[in-house]
């Protein structure tokens, strides 16, 4: 990686030093900002399934944290467009910033369908799959720290991606198991849309490793 202040990969000159340009530990307090938030946005989620009726009071939470997500990536990208020496290929920063934008959206999404659906018991396999969610988000907030101190990250994303096939499989159950003793179609679908929106949490978080990775093995 070049360092701050050099060219990156669309020149060729390095240690040449612009006073006005953003350093790049202002992309990396960007990103740490809005991995927090999913943190933090993932165990409000776990902590609203974890009683029947769900405590629906934590979507309004969830809903702030989103909101707050959404500026720090617009944030971010506005940073991207008026700095001219970038820490990484801006394709990867961009990538990072929306793949993040999509996990908190994701989260968001999973809150919002208990309170428009009226979700009065936590579907079987919800728990499981929110503490699944609750994990991969703090796996993200690590990874993130370790790429903003050139720690290694490879602990954190493959623990991503298994917390991901672990989504898969306790996805497969609870499908597996809604539709053996759920007899109200309208029930089924509730629960179903929840189970489907909580395992794309664990994919959206599975994204942001990858372009994690895909950074490292660039500046590596």
């Amino acid at each position: 990686m070049p360092p701050a202040g050099g060219f990156g990969s669309s020149g060729g000159v390095v240690g040449f030093r612009f006073s006005l340009i953003p350093r790049e530990e202002q992309f990396f307090t960007l990103y740490m900002a809005t991995t927090a938030e999913i943190k933090a946005a993932a165990g409000h989620l776990t902590q609203m399934l974890e009683a029947d009726p769900p405590d629906d009071a934590k979507v309004d939470v969830i809903r702030d944290a989103e909101h707050r997500c959404d500026t720090l990536t617009h944030d971010t990208i506005q940073r991207l467009h008026r700095t001219f020496i970038t820490p990484f290929d801006r394709e990867d920063l961009y990538a990072m910033a929306t793949s993040l934008d999509n996990v908190m959206d994701a989260i968001d999404h999973a809150a919002s369908l208990v309170r428009n659906y009226h979700i009065t018991v936590t579907p079987k396999g919800a728990r499981e799959l929110a503490h699944i969610v609750t994990q991969s988000a703090e796996r993200l907030h690590a990874a993130m720290e370790a790429l903003s101190t050139k720690a290694p990250i490879q602990p954190h994303t493959v623990e991503i991606n298994r917390l991901e096939n672990e989504a898969d499989r306790a996805y497969q159950v609870a499908i597996q198991k809604l539709f053996e003793t759920e007899t109200d179609s309208i029930g089924l679908i509730k629960s179903k849309d929840l189970l489907d929106v909580l395992e794309q949490i664990t994919d959206r978080c599975e994204d942001v490793a990858n372009v994690i990775e895909s950074i490292v093995v660039k500046h590596g």
